[in-house]
């Protein structure tokens, strides 16, 4: 009637008339330790860590390197307790505290994806016809890099943008302040923003309508970025047409 271990968390039975019945209990707990209200140390890490700490989970990136990481599928969910490595198999649902990134993240059965993401289209209005406007949200943490780094979220085409707010995750070296704009317009959203952690920038402008897809453009001040990243959010009203009739 059962299998081995449950289906979601894969935590083992106890069979009837088991010996040592404590061992499949003892794993249980120890698994439920890892998974319950989940929290990674990160999810960037490719290389296993020489001292993690007792009870750490780590989600694997691809290609990950170490005697127990290495060979892992990308996404693995790696917890380490009593000198050993224990790989598991994260469920379709499971979300998960980033400690290094300082968000939530969530596994769709193929990729974990931030939670935020999820979370970012709300319809205003619509008619009977399915006529709508759209209030969305999209947010990227972007790398900053040289001179200027654009985000691969973009302002979407037939939108109108109501602002941009940015967040600095990870204090900005080689720069002294950096700009928030758009190609052409440096400081649209936002000039010589702040660099250290948690520094952030509400850039509302009057309703803006786009044409095209357009990346938001971070542009350094007073130097090149060297490391650092900030979270950018784009603020958009998007509009659908009635639908199409038979």
């Amino acid at each position: 009637m059962f299998d081995d271990v449950t289906p979601r968390l894969g935590l083992p039975y106890v069979v009837a008339a088991q010996a040592q019945k404590h061992i499949p209990i003892n794993e249980s707990l120890a698994r439920l330790d890892g998974l319950v209200q989940l929290a990674v140390e990160s999810r960037a890490a490719a290389a296993q860590p020489a001292s993690p700490v007792a009870g750490g989970v780590w989600i694997l990136p691809a290609s990950a390197t170490g005697a127990a990481w290495a060979g892992q599928p990308g996404g693995t969910l790696m917890r380490f307790e009593a000198g050993a490595w224990e790989a598991l198999a994260p469920a379709e649902g499971v979300l998960a505290w980033v400690k290094d990134e300082n968000q939530m993240v969530a596994f769709d059965g193929a990729a974990w994806t931030p939670l935020s993401a999820t979370f970012r289209s709300l319809t205003a209005a619509a008619t009977p016809n399915l006529a709508t406007t759209r209030l969305e949200i999209l947010e990227q943490e972007v790398t900053l890099s040289g001179a200027s780094t654009a985000t691969s979220i973009v302002i979407p085409n037939r939108a109108i943008v109501l602002a941009v707010s940015t967040r600095t995750t990870v204090a900005v070296t080689g720069a002294t302040a950096y700009n928030c704009g758009v190609a052409g317009e440096a400081s649209k959203f936002g000039g010589s923003l702040g660099v250290a952690k948690n520094s952030s920038n509400i850039g509302v402008v009057g309703p803006t309508a786009y044409y095209a897809d357009t990346p938001v453009v971070l542009t350094a001040v007073g130097g090149n970025f060297v490391a650092g990243k900030v979270r950018v959010a784009i603020h958009v009203m998007r509009f659908d047409a009635p639908a199409a009739v038979a």
